[in-house]
């Protein structure tokens, strides 16, 4: 994997990142997806085994469905657009986590055993991510401390979870590296 490929994964994410954000901010979810699933179809078009990166891509939609409806159910979020179902997060925020985890096996590599840095990473970005969502218009906080707190710890886990689960899913690595 070059340095261009890793920018360019960085840079793809951070274009996802921002189209979902703004369109739901704007109440039209959909044109953030749409540049997602863009952005996720490169990625895995990109990959050596792709069917490795789709599934990795799955299991964090699956831990960011739970996640983020728990903290609406708790009350910690208030989303602006793109709720389906009460009480569960709006699909545009578990396309944010399928974006997250096209980042995994490129542009965070690095973090591969380095779970500490990998848990210093999820409880500092995970919640300046959904402060700049806030800020943005597409989700506010009920109450901000608890929140970032939550956001925190729940990041602080996730991140180097998703880190230790494409040890083993990781459509990026060369075949010949598996043997």
């Amino acid at each position: 994997m070059t340095t261009r490929d890793i920018v360019i994964n960085f840079i793809l994410f951070q274009i996802g990142w921002f189209a979902c954000v703004l369109s739901s901010a704007a109440s039209q979810p959909v044109w953030g997806v749409a540049v997602a699933v863009v952005v996720i179809g490169y990625h895995l078009i990109r990959a050596v085994k792709p069917l490795y990166e789709l599934y990795l891509i799955m299991i964090a939609m699956l831990i960011g469905a739970m996640w983020d409806s728990l903290l609406m159910m708790y009350g910690l979020l208030d989303y602006t657009s793109g709720i389906l179902l009460p009480n569960t997060a709006p699909y545009w925020i578990v396309v944010m986590w399928a974006l997250f985890a096209t980042t995994i096996n490129v542009s965070l590599r690095w973090l591969k055993e380095k779970y500490r840095l990998a848990i210093i990473l999820g409880a500092v970005a995970g919640p300046l991510a959904y402060y700049g969502g806030v800020r943005l218009g597409a989700v506010s906080f009920i109450d901000t401390n608890t929140a970032l707190i939550v956001l925190a710890v729940g990041w602080a886990i996730f991140t180097p979870l998703l880190i230790a689960i494409s040890k083993d899913i990781d459509g990026y690595l060369e075949a010949e590296a598996r043997i």
